[in-house]
């Protein structure tokens, strides 16, 4: 009995090179690598803490006939950190301003807190 012949579909080829080794790169001898930004390049999705959002009621508070496009510019802007927000979002809370600040002195740790951290399951 024989064995049908096989057919290749593909020509074979040739066996290519083998890679190049990668090239080093070129760090400058000044610049030290770290993560920080400058304050205007700032990255546009971080979330706020609530001291940050403190810091923009006061602003508030010191400055009452702002408008709140203006209170945006300016911590947009802002020389010492930029706080990136927009208009809506300054609006929302706004209107949870006063939970905020009950929950800032009900909790020694709220300041540095992003969001209320809420414990379902005590241990």
């Amino acid at each position: 009995m024989q064995e049908p012949s096989v057919q290749l579909k593909w020509k074979p080829h040739a066996k290519h090179a083998p890679y190049k080794p990668c090239q080093p790169r070129v760090q400058d001898k000044d610049s030290q690598p770290n993560s920080a930004q400058h304050p205007l390049q700032a990255n546009k999705h971080t979330i706020l803490t609530s001291q940050d959002w403190m810091t923009v009621f006061m602003y508030i508070d010191a400055h009452p006939g702002v408008s709140q496009d203006a209170i945006v510019q300016h911590f947009k802007t802002h020389p010492e950190g930029a706080l990136l927000f927009d208009q809506s979002t300054l609006s929302h809370k706004l209107r949870d301003w006063q939970k905020l600040e009950a929950r800032i002195h009900e909790y020694p740790n709220a300041l540095s807190m992003k969001w209320q951290h809420i414990v379902t399951r005590p241990v």
